[in-house]
């Protein structure tokens, strides 16, 4: 008999058994009984932990599944092929937020894309898309930024021409956002998502100015009004240390203007000046916990959900990993992988994050075969780094369901050395935690879109 087998089958933590890690939740009755290499998990109760460890019942259940598990996790990180751009029409912008990843002169001098390189761009992309997404289904393009509505011309030109070939979305500041261009974005059905920053122009145009110092979110109601209930709309919260304080107040105010889905995501520190209003990972985990808190409070009182979707991302990581939206919170994460970001000369990068990090330029969409940009060495540094070779990722138990973000800002604030953690180990950490309590509470799905588990096995 095969000893290894044998050894497998009937002991745990010995051996060539699996490795299983408890996690203390902050539960008043749970713990987290989690194999780190599958992501398979269960929650137990404290007075019965010590008996799991021989529990035949339980090894059982982990035999059968752990099978699915590996392979599902297998597949989401290393099999998936890219189906999305996030397209840079325009180097220049008519903001200079403080946290930007876009260097200040790229989006002072940088160039436009013109509207024939548009078209050239996106016809390039047609064609290589057919080899990678499954027939029936668009790759997306998010144009994206700087601002790409300063060159809303050439975009919507784009877009219209391309209308039955891509799923189209726009990430703005919203200030060009004028009736004319809602309109435009209403008819072709495309995506958008807006910056707002906080519950009030004094926090939300702390940090969010243009050129002259002049904040915008003062004429926000009319465009919510607008796009509230279009399908593609969502609104992104950066965390910073000028508002984090203010997170459930700004959930208050989201919810009250009727959007449906947000994002609080924590400032991205690429760039040195974004640096100087990083907050502290704790203090931003408690903020940002009860901002969530807030947003089921809202949903018990008024029936009507908001969804902070990097939080359901990272809740769908434990309850249903094929089913999360989005790419930063796997290792490897999906820059250069699932998508990819052009900047407004057609240079190529793993993700927009490095943009502005230009030993990452792998190619030129205008020059260079997309597949052979994506096998470069730049590429290749992002699409395989994996938390196994990160310390202390490597031996932490929740490693599949952070992924260790985000590779940009792990190389840019530790010497060039991609393989090391980002910034916000202990906020990530945190949200992890939560999740599991609201599992152990029959809460999850009370944070998670209508309709999340269609599909599902």
């Amino acid at each position: 008999m095969d000893s290894k087998k044998t050894m497998t089958d009937k002991y745990m933590n010995t051996g060539y058994g699996p490795v299983f890690q408890h996690v203390d939740i902050g539960h008043e009755n749970y713990v987290g009984l989690i194999q780190p290499d599958t992501a398979f998990w269960t929650l137990v109760r404290k007075d019965e932990l010590g008996n799991i460890v021989g529990d035949k019942k339980f090894m059982d259940e982990f035999k059968r599944k752990s099978g699915k598990y590996g392979r599902e996790m297998e597949n989401l990180r290393f099999n998936l092929k890219a189906s999305a751009v996030y397209f840079n029409p325009t180097d220049r912008c008519n903001f200079n937020c403080t946290y930007c990843y876009i260097p200040e002169k790229m989006r002072k001098h940088g160039s436009h894309m013109s509207r024939e390189k548009i078209f050239q761009a996106l016809e390039k992309l047609k064609k290589y898309f057919k080899k990678t997404v499954p027939k029936g289904r668009k790759p997306q393009i998010i144009f994206h930024g700087a601002e790409p509505l300063m060159n809303k011309g050439a975009v919507f030109a784009g877009i219209e021409k391309f209308s039955n070939d891509f799923d189209f979305g726009i990430q703005t500041n919203a200030s060009l956002l004028d009736d004319e261009a809602i309109d435009f974005v209403l008819k072709h059905k495309v995506g958008v998502g807006i910056s707002i920053d906080g519950p009030n122009p004094e926090v939300a145009d702390k940090l969010r100015r243009d050129w002259k110092g002049d904040g915008y979110s003062r004429n926000f109601s009319h465009i919510i009004e607008r796009l509230k209930d279009h399908p593609g709309f969502n609104v992104i919260c950066t965390i910073t240390t000028e508002n984090m304080k203010h997170l459930s107040k700004t959930v208050d105010y989201f919810h009250k203007v009727g959007v449906k889905v947000c994002m609080l995501n924590i400032i991205r520190c690429t760039q040195k000046k974004s640096r100087t209003v990083k907050p502290d990972d704790a203090i931003a985990a408690e903020h940002f916990i009860k901002a969530l808190d807030r947003t089921w409070e809202l949903y018990k009182k008024t029936g009507r959900k908001l969804i902070v979707a990097n939080f359901a991302n990272i809740l769908l990581a434990i309850v249903a990993p094929s089913g999360r939206r989005l790419m930063c919170d796997i290792s490897p994460c999906g820059g250069g992988r699932c998508f990819f970001a052009i900047s407004a000369n057609g240079d190529m990068f793993p993700c927009s994050e490095f943009v502005g990090v230009p030993e990452f330029n792998g190619g030129n969409l205008f020059k260079d075969d997309v597949d052979a940009v994506l096998k470069t060495e730049m590429f290749r540094q992002v699409s395989e780094r994996k938390v196994e070779e990160i310390v202390p990722c490597n031996t932490c138990a929740i490693r599949h369901f952070c992924g260790s973000p985000c590779p940009a800002e792990a190389y840019t604030m530790n010497n060039k050395d991609i393989k090391n953690p980002g910034a916000f180990c202990e906020f990530y950490e945190e949200q992890v935690r939560y999740a599991f309590r609201l599992i152990a509470d029959g809460k999850e799905k009370d944070f998670l879109w209508a309709g999340w588990d269609k599909d599902m096995n």
